[in-house]
């Protein structure tokens, strides 16, 4: 069944600057340079037209984990993100989202919507977590909905530095 997740990450520039940074191999880089953690890497970037898809990878350190997840699997958590945005059209742009975790029966999925916003614009986040172990599962979920929607705060922040001009935020 899973958890939900459900977030909205607000910018003052309007979708189009936003899904420009979006698609932008350097951005990404710099952004998991400054906010995705230790070793945090971009392992492929494929951009198109107005398009990217890119796999992730990022690692929370165990001393920053709970006992109850470094008590399942000892060590730092590495993560495999994949990332991919369509093309802006009519001010708007869809994209999705996955992410698993090396060694844990687990995943999370999701789609992401880059919209207007008055002056500014939003990306909606949806999606859900899902950890398969009995009894522990649904806390362990909880617990990595409110590291994400850190994780999106952080990279809100990040964006925003981005779009006003400081890209080595």
């Amino acid at each position: 069944m899973g958890s939900p997740i459900d977030h909205t990450a607000n910018y003052s520039s309007p979708p189009a600057a936003v899904h420009t940074a979006f698609v932008d191999p350097q951005y990404w880089q710099t952004r998991l340079r400054e906010v995705g953690g230790p070793n945090a890497a971009v392992e492929r970037a494929d951009t198109g037209d107005g398009t990217i898809e890119l796999d992730l990878h990022q690692a929370i350190p165990a001393e920053h984990l709970p006992s109850m997840v470094t008590s399942l699997r000892p060590g730092d958590l590495v993560i495999r993100r994949h990332e991919a945005w369509g093309a802006l059209g009519d001010g708007r742009a869809e994209g999705r989202f996955s992410a698993h975790v090396d060694g844990m029966p687990g995943e999370v999925t999701g789609a992401m919507t880059l919209i207007a916003d008055g002056a500014g614009s939003s990306v909606v986040i949806e999606g859900t977590v899902e950890v398969k172990i009995p009894f522990l599962g649904s806390k362990i979920e909880g617990m990595i909905v409110e590291q994400l929607v850190e994780l999106f705060d952080a990279e809100r922040t990040f964006t925003e530095q981005w779009l006003n001009g400081d890209h080595s935020a």
